[in-house]
């Protein structure tokens, strides 16, 4: 059974494989537009602990706040919550003999990751997702 999120949706950023190759490089496209899955515990942003947004790394749509970044033990960023839940779909995956659920960009349809409901509180969400498909922009101290 579909997710409620995971009607046919037109992504508002079209382009070849050629091009999402040559922007991205070669493990950002295995992960985004491949659904690839980075190694575990040696990713860019796993032990990063800056303030700021992470950002799909495909559109630079902002995705998740370093406020709701935890160590989930994982070895990959994990996450409490979306920083918007429009700017995210959730997709039934049936792939590997496991039944998850993976999260997409909803601008570019780029693969993020996968959510499950093992996570902290306040929501009891687990956003595990790929440094390869993040970018992220640190928040500038005012002062």
């Amino acid at each position: 059974m579909p997710n409620k999120n995971e009607s046919a949706h037109q992504f508002a950023v079209q382009k070849s494989d050629e091009e999402w190759f040559h922007e991205l490089g070669a493990e950002a496209y295995y992960v985004l537009r491949e659904k690839g899955t980075e190694r575990p515990f040696i990713n860019h942003y796993y032990k990063l602990n800056e303030e700021g947004v992470y950002c799909c790394r495909g559109c630079e749509t902002p995705l998740f706040m370093s406020g709701t970044k935890y160590d989930s033990g994982s070895g990959w960023p994990a996450f409490y919550a979306a920083l918007d839940p429009a700017k995210i779909l959730e997709k039934r995956d049936t792939t590997h003999g496991m039944i998850r659920t993976e999260v997409v960009c909803a601008h570019c349809g780029g693969h993020l990751g996968h959510v499950f409901d093992d996570g902290p509180q306040p929501t009891g969400m687990r956003y595990c997702i790929n440094s390869a498909s993040l970018h992220f922009v640190k928040t500038e101290n005012k002062k």
